[in-house]
């Protein structure tokens, strides 16, 4: 008995020690990308003693690649680093799956937080995006929940088709706290993958139509194309306007989905309910006849009926949408014009927009297209917000029946100037709604004069996830 606890116990600590060892490496590739001789044997051992492939250990290989080849593994990777139901203790703890487990974890981080230096390829950018995708899933998130709300998309190769749903995990664990997760992770993501897009040679590979076609569209690539339209033509900008409608439409998708959740405008009560089949209230129609029920026959006699309101009030909504396009607003901007083009295809919600850095411009005319309205926009320069006021305030003709959504970080040239024409609007009685950061991964900074402010004024500043606004404007508009 004391020979086979001595047995256990040694074999405790043999995996233990091996699954420290796919740690300490993964730790020291994190932060100095020579490899460690010695880190490097010892994890060779361990993966070939788990049966794993070698491309657990390539940083140069995909995962999308490895599961490709080894498609076994696409289940392991779905869900892998989402929350369980309680890790088991002592000797019910299956401790060569956690050493398992923690190279395929390693495999995920590294592909993910140590890309490759250097100029960066076409193939290269994609292959990141993809293993970023894989993270995604490995944490039980849906597809472009961590990265900016993208739709569907996923992996390819070995492991498509399985995904993730939008709001559960592939591995069947507990749904991660979105909440917590998105702040701390999406914004790190978002730079790596910027950095990426910066390194590459973009004019060069728009240019050529096959490099071209491997690029997935993304809000650091949409940025960086933005940035650079006015230097691209023939091939380069047919190729860089393909890029960027795409990532508008995957986007309107999603957002479109939160929006038409709920129908805009409230019943009319004061208009008589169509008598058509498809109105009838059965359940009301049953109710109030309950008195005609005949027990002998079994029957009910039926001598009125019921039918649903579905008249809505025809009063059109007013909403100006002003939009802050210096560089550093570019993810709210790209998903405020999107989300303004989405409600301007609604019936009665008159939508104007209204685009600003040191000049202001009105795009009310292309708002019911986000991918003409962004095209017209000039990424950069300074804030002046009192330029964009002097367009918003002939635009509010009725206060009561009309909001104003003002996305930008609020750092401005004149402060205080702004402020009183804002305040003035809400003391109108329309509606206005400040936004700091609508994106769907990350977090923005505000001018904090601005914040306290608004918040003394009963307006605090919007930030956070996109369906915040949303949810704002249909309870409006409704």
């Amino acid at each position: 008995m004391t020979t086979g606890t001595t047995d256990d116990g040694a074999e405790a600590v043999s995996y233990e020690s091996r699954r420290q060892v796919q740690y300490w490496r993964l730790l020291s590739r994190l932060f100095d990308p020579e490899e460690q001789p010695g880190l490097e044997s010892a994890s060779l051992a361990v993966v070939e003693d788990l049966g794993l492939p070698m491309g657990v250990l390539d940083a140069r290989e995909s995962v999308d690649t490895l599961v490709q080849r080894h498609p076994e593994l696409a289940a392991e990777f779905d869900g892998l680093m989402s929350p369980g139901d309680g890790e088991p203790d002592g000797a019910d703890r299956d401790r060569a799956a956690e050493v398992r487990r923690a190279a395929l974890v390693s495999k995920v981080l590294l592909n993910v937080f140590a890309p490759t230096s250097g100029n960066v390829s076409a193939g290269q950018l994609a292959n990141w995006q993809s293993d970023a995708a894989w993270l995604e899933r490995a944490l039980g998130c849906g597809p472009g929940e961590l990265r900016g709300g993208r739709a569907g998309g996923g992996p390819t190769g070995g492991g498509a088709g399985r995904g993730v749903s939008p709001t559960g995990s592939g591995g069947g664990g507990a749904v991660p706290d979105l909440g917590r997760l998105v702040p701390e992770i999406g914004p790190e993501l978002g730079a790596i993958e910027a950095g990426l897009v910066r390194r590459m040679r973009l004019r060069e590979v728009l240019a050529d139509p096959a490099l071209a076609a491997k690029l997935t569209p993304s809000m650091s690539l949409v940025e960086q194309l933005l940035r650079d339209k006015d230097n691209l033509s023939g091939v380069a900008l047919a190729n860089a306007k393909k890029l960027i409608r795409r990532f508008v439409d995957e986007v309107a998708e999603v957002l479109r989905t939160q929006v038409e959740k709920s129908t805009v405008g409230t019943l009319d009560r004061s208009v008589p309910p169509k008598r058509v089949y498809r109105n009838l209230d059965l359940d009301r129609t049953v109710w109030k006849n309950l008195t005609n029920w005949d027990p002998e026959q079994e029957r009910l006699y039926v001598d009125r009926l019921f039918y649903k309101q579905t008249a809505r009030k025809t009063t059109p909504q007013r909403l100006v949408v002003v939009v802050d396009q210096s560089g550093s607003m570019v993810s709210s901007m790209v998903n405020c014009t999107i989300l303004a083009s989405i409600f301007a295809g609604l019936p009665k919600v008159d939508v104007h927009l209204v685009a600003y850095d040191t000049q202001a411009l009105d795009l009310t005319p292309w708002a019911h297209d986000p991918f003409e309205t962004l095209l017209r926009t000039k990424l950069g320069g300074g804030t002046d917000g009192t330029c964009a006021m002097a367009l918003v305030q002939p635009k509010i003709a009725e206060p009561r029946n009309t909001v104003v959504v003002w996305i930008s970080d609020f750092y401005e040239w004149q402060c205080a100037e702004l402020f009183k024409s804002m305040a003035a609007i809400h003391a109108s009685g329309a509606k206005f709604i400040p936004v700091g950061s609508v994106t769907s991964a990350g977090r923005g900074d505000v001018n904090p004069w601005f914040r306290e402010r608004f918040k003394d004024l009963g307006t605090p500043v919007l930030s956070g996830h996109i369906r915040k606004l949303v949810q704002e404007l249909k309870t409006f508009l409704g």
